[in-house]
């Protein structure tokens, strides 16, 4: 974990996709700036929550199907039951296809990309936004897009296409709810070091070798310097900051 930021004392967070990675990080950050949190995953995060709980943090974990809505619905119901309120979401739970030309791509596999990465978000927000609007105390929530969702790159036509749509959903949400205080956004992680990465390093070893070489920095980034971006926009620093997508991808956007 990193240094803490920031004071959520009292306050209550859902980070989805959280068995790993961003999401592990990032749950791992909310709960030691003094958040319960809520770890969400198809595979459900039993053993990362109770490592938290170990240290003395405020954690449980749910297992979800994020395209699943009655799954989705009692996630947020789960997080209410057992700590009260909801404050914080980060939606990151996603997963990535293998490289396919568009003309060759598999109805099934583009199907199930959508599903996890943009049905998946849109409700997760339907959800958290109904009990974040209900407690009438604002709220914020993070989705999870990708440089993805700013660039195209050859054979991966599900994953941007979902990756955008996240950010059109995301704008779009941000301005029905802005007037409420509850802020919308997005962040757009580039190469990060997580399990998913390390897969496609040996499955894609070479279009990934290209990606790393086109990256500014020159490396790939650590899941907590994709958290310390979810949790500044969940922060009062962020208060003002509304329906954005916050690239965290050392520089490859703009190179």
């Amino acid at each position: 974990m990193t240094e803490v930021k920031y004071d959520f004392s009292g306050k209550v967070a859902i980070v989805t996709g959280a068995r790993t990675g961003i999401g592990l990080a990032a749950a791992q950050q909310f709960a030691q700036a003094g958040a319960a949190v809520v770890l969400a995953g198809h595979h459900e995060p039993k053993d990362e929550a109770a490592a938290l709980r170990k240290q003395g943090y405020k954690a449980d974990s749910f297992a979800v199907d994020v395209a699943n809505e009655e799954q989705v619905r009692q996630m947020v119901e789960f997080a209410v039951e057992k700590f009260g309120r909801l404050d914080f979401a980060y939606n990151n739970a996603g997963i990535q296809s293998p490289i396919t030309n568009t003309a060759d791509l598999a109805l099934d596999e583009y199907e199930k990309v959508m599903d996890t990465n943009l049905k998946g978000v849109f409700l997760c927000m339907k959800y958290e936004l109904r009990q974040m609007a209900k407690q009438n105390e604002g709220g914020k929530i993070v989705n999870c897009s990708s440089m993805g969702g700013l660039v195209g790159l050859p054979g991966r036509s599900a994953y941007h296409a979902s990756k955008h749509g996240v950010l059109g959903m995301t704008k779009s949400t941000a301005l029905e709810y802005a007037d409420q205080g509850i802020n919308v956004n997005a962040v757009c992680p580039g190469v990060i070091h997580t399990p998913m990465v390390d897969r496609m390093m040996k499955t894609e070893k070479h279009a990934m070798d290209e990606y790393i070489r086109d990256i500014p920095e020159g490396r790939l980034a650590e899941p907590d310097e994709i958290a310390d971006a979810v949790l500044f926009l969940c922060s009062n620093s962020a208060s003002y900051i509304v329906g954005q997508a916050l690239a965290v991808d050392g520089g490859y956007t703009i190179h």
